[in-house]
């Protein structure tokens, strides 16, 4: 029962001790397995018991620890109830807790015992527990039938289905009627006990069925089969769905109820309406996938339906409904007969009624007709009078003046939303008709005898006519209805497409919500405990955001963050919230949960399916971004990895020979210095200096991109004169710079700038040393500065061979050299152009290469302007 828990361990395992009568001994072999378990060392303690057991019974009950249970106040009385956080608390191996079917009093986490019993083995404690056979939904007819009353305490089938053991605990109904006769509790006879222990082995059988090798019947569907109920809001309903539950399980097949929702479902009663969603409910708990569809010919779309869905059989039930009235519709089951001759039509009688119901006027009665629908049905026929009248003064036939009045009532149904105007107008039509055109004029009598069959035509006519079109509004209306949905759902998805971030995307979500509910949602997104502050769109501005921000409310939000289950307003487990909390969730993965609110007026299940669909979306883009994320994260980890792979391919070849120059001239001079002269020492000297400089230079790159590129770096702005800066970074060249010809180009204006001064002194210095590199002895150098705009552009010409265009484009790229030869010493290892183009990025700026004149590469760089303020 439920799927790996939030800790990531397995979920406990659920033990019911199954019997089909209270006194068969369930509660004694389940106390007498626990002790065995204890005597393995297993820890074990007694959750809850029923006060109601037999001697025996109780005192195995007393050997074992019992845990506090929680007082109910249901009205008057009280009851003690599990105390599921409290056995979460112990946490013990295994626990017992009886009677699976118990429904909890008033102030618990859920309604029924089986959803703490869900609980307790999502937290990996195994649970031992009792049951009758009476107690499980799918069986509730022929339990009602047998036992002559209707069983309140059950429990869905899937909770029987997927125990990890059941272990029937039978006794033969003699022997059981003996035990009550002492306790004087006999009210069974041996006849219905039988009957009892019957359907209970065959309930055992049918689980044992739904496993092969150890597969359940979930996993391993037969596609040939395919099983749809029809539901419907008639009290026999239940029993068709329990029925077809039974069948699908029995031929391990898909199982689907299907309603189909006809013009008169918004006026359905309210009794109606809540049979009805019981009937949705029970068919989900039953394992049912929901559909919907719309239209007035029920038949025609169960028929449509089951075609378009590869259903091969349909469980519909035979009602004892009757229809007053001389004219008598085909029933919808011999409908479908002859619509579906290729299918399996089970038709499932309703014994349990002992009489007809006869079908409330006030659902087939025509809705209220307004006070505007009659005043446009007069002004139509008022118009179609007068032309009436201009029709008979130019001599035209009575033909043409009836087709006016038919027209008529065609734009009467096209323009009222009552169906009874139709039927007014068709008849008003005819009585004017007749006093204003036929002889004897302006009196309701007619000589012609054919008249009367002229009125009855008309008539005719005029019904079918209206009645048509109004089931063409009706049709567009509906049409239109699911267009709009349909265009909600695409809108959705395409909006949830565009969005870039997690936030974006939930925002996207709740706005739709709120958009097709038109009522409050709430987005907590997923980040563990504590919870992030939600995010609220109301409906209503002044709607009080503190109503879904309390305590009580947060509490729901962490359970179903936790367990993964939706909770909260018109479910079972914590019903007192102000919303339906659901959680956004792909598989086993929960990236947040959404509230609509829902405490006033519950979901319906159709509106329900549509708010599943817009959360698979958003739970969907979600992962789509999770996995874009990882995907880019994952780009710049490889990236990363290559940059360091470069470094140590650069460092093996580029670092040895003049770390290898160094030692091998600090070595001579620490072993022959003696022997060396003093020009030979001086030019040693100048060697390890101008080497270990170079390192210098090298080490200082390597940190100044790194710290550049992760964000750590800190720029100190200020406003500098631009002439200054390049005068410092000239102090600072290699000491090759004596063989080039140096030249500085300054604007005759003072140029300042709002740049950090030291990284901009090594941008030109590093500028300059490529230069000084890449050029021959002689060649001239030329730094150059002027303003353009809001920005200073800054410019190192030289007059060398020039930069081929292939190498242009990766000029500035880490560890790219365009001599493309092994460094040496001497030669860049590919950083400095990097740091540059890094450090002027940083300042809001841009750097570029481009062929000097008639030779030679010219590098520029912008920087902007800056400003000095003077106080007086």
């Amino acid at each position: 029962m439920g799927q790996r828990t939030e800790q990531g361990g397995q979920p406990g395992k659920l033990t019911i001790f199954f019997g089909y009568m209270s006194g068969t001994g369930k509660r004694c072999a389940m106390l007498q397995r626990a002790a065995q378990a204890r005597q393995d060392g297993i820890d074990v303690v007694i959750g809850i018991l029923s006060d109601s057991m037999w001697p025996k019974t109780r005192t195995l009950a007393q050997t074992f620890q019992s845990l506090p249970r929680r007082t109910a106040e249901q009205g008057e009385t009280c009851s003690q109830e599990l105390d599921l956080d409290a056995c979460l608390k112990r946490h013990p191996q295994l626990i017992l807790v009886d009677d699976l079917s118990h429904c909890n009093g008033n102030g618990g986490r859920h309604q029924k015992r089986y959803q703490d019993i869900w609980e307790l083995l999502q937290a990996g404690i195994d649970v031992y527990t009792t049951l009758d056979v009476a107690h499980i939904e799918s069986i509730q007819d022929t339990v009602s039938s047998i036992l002559g009353e209707e069983i309140s305490e059950r429990i869905p089938d899937r909770v029987f289905d997927q125990a990890a053991q059941v272990e029937f605990v039978d006794v033969e109904p003699e022997a059981l009627l003996a035990r009550w006769e002492q306790q004087g509790k006999s009210n069974l006879s041996a006849a219905q006990l039988s009957a009892l222990r019957e359907l209970a082995l065959r309930r055992c059988a049918d689980r044992a069925a739904l496993y092969t090798k150890g597969i359940p019947s979930s996993v391993a569907y037969r596609a040939n089969e395919h099983i749809l109920v029809c539901l419907s809001s008639a009290p026999s309903n239940a029993k068709i769905i329990r029925t077809a539950a039974r069948m699908a399980g029995a031929f391990r097949c898909g199982f689907t109820a299907l309603f189909v929702e006809t013009k008169e479902f918004p006026w359905m009663s309210p009794a109606d309406k809540e049979r009805l969603q019981a009937n949705v409910h029970l068919a989900q708990q039953l394992g049912a996938s929901l559909e919907t569809v719309y239209g007035d010919d029920v038949a025609h779309q169960i028929a449509e339906f089951a075609r378009l869905s590869g259903v091969t059989k349909i469980v519909m039930g035979r009602s004892g409904a009757t229809h007053g009235g001389m004219f008598r519709k085909t029933p919808l089951t011999e409908q479908l007969i002859e619509l579906t001759p290729e299918l399996d039509v089970h038709i499932i009688p309703d014994q349990s009624m002992k009489q007809s119901f006869r079908v409330p006027r006030e659902r087939v009665r025509a809705p209220y007709t307004t006070l505007l629908d009659l005043l446009k049905s007069a002004g139509i026929l008022t118009v179609a009078s007068l032309l009436g009248f201009v029709f008979y003064a130019l001599g035209f036939t009575e033909a043409n003046i009836i087709t006016l009045y038919i027209l008529g009532v065609l734009l009467v149904s096209v323009f009222t939303q009552s169906p009874a105007c139709n039927f007014i107008a068709s008849i008003v039509a005819v009585l004017t008709f007749n006093f204003f055109f036929t002889e004897p004029r302006f009196t309701l009598q007619a000589y012609d005898s054919g008249y009367p069959i002229t009125f009855l035509v008309m008539f005719l006519a005029s019904l079918i006519t209206g009645s048509l079109a109004a089931k063409l509004k009706s049709h567009a209306k509906r049409s239109a209805q699911v267009a709009w949905r349909t265009k909600l759902l695409f809108e959705t998805n395409q909006n949830l497409q565009k969005a870039r971030s997690q936030r974006e995307i939930f925002s996207v979500t709740a706005r739709q919500l709120v958009k097709i509910f038109q009522r409050d949602v709430v987005v907590y997104p997923e980040a563990g405990e504590p919870l992030l502050a939600p995010e609220i769109f109301p409906v209503d501005e002044h709607t009080p955001a503190e109503r879904y921000v309390t305590r009580e409310e947060k509490q729901v939000v962490s359970w179903v963050l936790h367990n993964n289950k939706r909770a909260g307003a018109g479910t079972e487990t914590l019903s007192q919230a102000q919303c339906l909390y659901l959680s956004v969730r792909t598989g086993d993965r929960v990236y947040g949960v959404v509230g609509i609110a829902a405490l006033d007026k519950p979901l319906d299940t159709f509106e329900t399916s549509i708010l599943l669909s817009v959360l698979g979306e958003c739970a969907l883009a979600l992962e789509n971004q999770k996995n874009l994320e990882e995907k880019e994260a994952a780009a710049v980890l490889a990236k990363n990895e290559q940059l360091r792979a470069n470094l140590l391919r650069s460092i093996s070849h580029d670092l040895r020979t003049p770390l290898t120059a160094i030692s091998g001239n600090a070595s001579n001079l620490l072993t022959n210095g003696e022997l060396f002269d003093t020009a030979t020492k001086n030019q040693m000297y100048t060697d390890i200096y101008d080497d270990s400089m170079w390192l210098i230079n090298l080490v200082e790159n390597l940190l100044s991109v790194s710290r550049l590129q992760e964000g750590r770096m800190h720029l100190n702005f200020t406003t500098e004169l631009v002439e200054e800066v390049v005068e410092e970074a000239l102090r600072h060249v290699s000491r090759r710079s004596a063989e080039h010809h140096i030249r500085v180009q300054g604007s005759e204006e003072y140029a300042l700038a709002w740049i950090d001064g030291k990284l901009m002194v090594q941008v030109l210095i590093n500028l300059v040393d490529n230069a000084i590199k890449y050029t021959p002895p002689g060649s001239d150098i030329c730094i150059a500065w002027r303003k353009e705009g809001d920005w200073i552009s800054i410019s190192v010409a030289d007059n060398g061979p020039g930069i081929p265009d292939s190498a242009k484009e990766h000029i500035f790229d880490m560890f790219y050299s365009a001599s493309h030869k092994i460094a040496d010493s001497r030669r860049s290892m590919g950083l400095g152009l990097a740091l540059c183009k890094s450090i002027v990025l940083a300042h809001g700026g841009d750097i570029s290469v481009a062929d000097g004149q008639p030779q030679g590469a010219v590098f520029t760089f912008t920087v902007p302007v800056g400003e000095v303020t003077v106080h007086e």
